[in-house]
């Protein structure tokens, strides 16, 4: 049934015509992006040559000028890494193993001399590629927040800029690739369709459907000129930001901070259902997803006056990261804020599991050293080897708890 329901809404989409267009929803957006149909939108698969053809058919419908290499479209082929410390290969010859993704990449042509670039990848896991959390049998992994939320913010971004804020071009494009190593977005910024020397700042979207009810939102980037942060200050009155200074991180904005143009990717937390066939279209706080679109649209809009932004460089908050052999087994939430490391999500049969720690205990003590946010926790791994003990304090609910965690 989920198939047919998802053929026919395609169909109806494909035929609207402009005397007789139908708005279409972020929720409705969602639904077909992360419906079975698309069996998780694996890169080169016939589930994302769908979900390819679907966003380019919404561009064409919002009046986007196609702008890749073949229409809206451009395809990049490679072969799997098989050493994670090598290149991609993007020029391959026919032949085994040979994968072809395809950047989704609509335009709206302002005749203005700066171009704004909105970007959010629209592949996943498929039926559990390398990267998925599941354990058992397969299943198929549909994505509703990594990343269908963010293209569909995309999409809604895209009506709403169409003949306003004209001080700069929009170029929107749905990234292929992420997944495997932010390929596609590697790709364009290698093989771009516009003169990138033109680029102002690029917008990332990526897992935004599931803000929570303390509406913590993060924004990465805030450093990579110096007007971002004191804008998003001045929209904001929705939203307990998290911002973070560095341009990169593990999305597709970061190919456009490594080529020295500013960025911002917004992002609403880590949860338990990531990478796993949880991630589905009810578990997706909607309205929140349509603030942060408001919100969005509302920087875009105070930067319109402004010109080029300066780019500015930003250390990389992940050289400091320490080296570890061992964890809990366990998803941190990344937006916490207060003393400690906050645990978001468990799994079966790990180290912290076993020893007790549920999900919504605070890490505040592991061994002799005393934890007080990301870093500390990571430290403090670092000096563990598989098959250490050690004492572990967690706040629960205003108490503290002592296990014996062994790793």
């Amino acid at each position: 049934m989920k198939y047919a329901i998802a053929s026919l809404f395609l169909m109806f989409l494909m035929s609207c015509t402009t005397e007789n267009k139908r708005v279409v929803s972020i929720k409705d957006d969602v639904a077909f992006l992360a419906s079975d149909a698309l069996e998780g939108r694996q890169t080169g698969s016939n589930g994302e040559q769908k979900a390819a053809k679907y966003i380019s058919e919404r561009f064409k419908d919002l009046g986007l000028q196609p702008k890749g290499t073949d229409n809206y479209f451009q395809t990049f082929s490679f072969r799997p890494k098989t050493d994670p410390h090598q290149a991609v290969n993007y020029t391959v010859k026919d032949g085994d193993s040979t994968i072809t993704g395809t950047n989704v990449i609509g335009y709206i042509d302002n005749k203005a001399e700066h171009t704004i670039i909105i970007g959010a990848h629209y592949d996943h896991l498929g039926l559990g590629a390398e990267g998925s959390l599941h354990r058992g049998e397969t299943a198929i992994h549909n994505g509703a927040d990594d990343n269908a939320s963010g293209v569909a913010v995309l999409l809604n971004l895209a009506s709403k800029l169409k003949a306003v804020n004209t001080k700069n071009n929009y170029l929107f494009m749905a990234f292929s690739g992420e997944e495997m190593g932010l390929l596609g977005s590697n790709y364009f910024v290698k093989n771009p369709t516009i003169d990138t020397k033109n680029a102002n700042y690029m917008i990332n979207m990526d897992m935004v459907g599931r803000l929570k009810q303390d509406s913590t939102l993060a924004v990465y980037g805030v450093g990579t000129s110096p007007m971002l942060k004191q804008t998003l200050k001045a929209h904001n009155t929705s939203f307990k930001l998290v911002q973070k200074e560095s341009g990169v991180g593990p999305s597709d904005h970061t190919s456009f901070y490594n080529a020295d143009i500013p960025v911002l990717h917004f992002f609403t937390g880590q949860h338990e259902d990531y990478h796993k066939p949880g991630d589905d279209i009810e578990k997706l706080n909607y309205e929140g997803m349509q603030t942060i679109s408001n919100y969005i649209f509302e920087v875009i809009t105070d930067l319109d006056n402004n010109g080029k932004l300066p780019f500015r460089a930003t250390k990389n908050e992940s050289d400091a990261v320490p080296k570890f052999e061992v964890g809990l087994g366990v998803t941190p939430d990344y937006l916490f804020d207060g003393k400690g490391m906050r645990i978001d999500g468990t799994r079966a049969d790990t180290p912290a599991t076993n020893a007790g720690i549920q999900k919504g205990d605070i890490v505040i003590k592991m061994g002799d050293s005393n934890i007080s946010d990301m870093m500390s926790y990571m430290q403090a791994l670092s000096t563990y080897k598989k098959g250490d003990t050690t004492k572990v304090v967690v706040n629960r609910n205003g108490e503290e708890v002592e296990v014996e965690v062994t790793f």
